[in-house]
């Protein structure tokens, strides 16, 4: 059943965000040593692929896929900047700036 194309953005969207949880989860995990944040990361993996599937229904599966790297690879970044200190230089920051424009760019020509 295909679904809508903003309700596939909706679920792509939050594809994405539950890939930044799990991509962030692998580092709480310490190598998937510390069984709580082993286990969340494992949730938000299948909720993340789950949802993508879904997604792939009614967008074209290039544009969903780089969507959704691109989403967990900003949100990653963002993140280990803010919670682990991970560099934030400005050549750093320009290249998640052009992800940014991919993302922005296939969400307007990509369906």
């Amino acid at each position: 059943m295909e679904l809508s194309k903003s309700v596939a953005w909706v679920l792509l969207i939050m594809a994405g965000l539950c890939e930044v949880a799990w991509a962030i989860g692998l580092k709480y995990s310490a190598g998937f040593t510390r069984l709580a944040p082993s286990m969340l990361t494992a949730v938000a993996v299948i909720a993340s692929m789950g949802l993508l599937g879904l997604a792939a229904r009614s967008l074209p599966i290039g544009t969903a896929y780089a969507v959704w790297t691109g989403i967990g690879t900003v949100g990653a970044v963002v993140l280990g900047i803010l919670l682990f200190g991970d560099s934030h230089s400005a050549l750093r920051l320009a290249c998640v700036a052009l992800i940014l424009i991919g993302i922005i760019g296939l969400k307007l020509v990509g369906e």
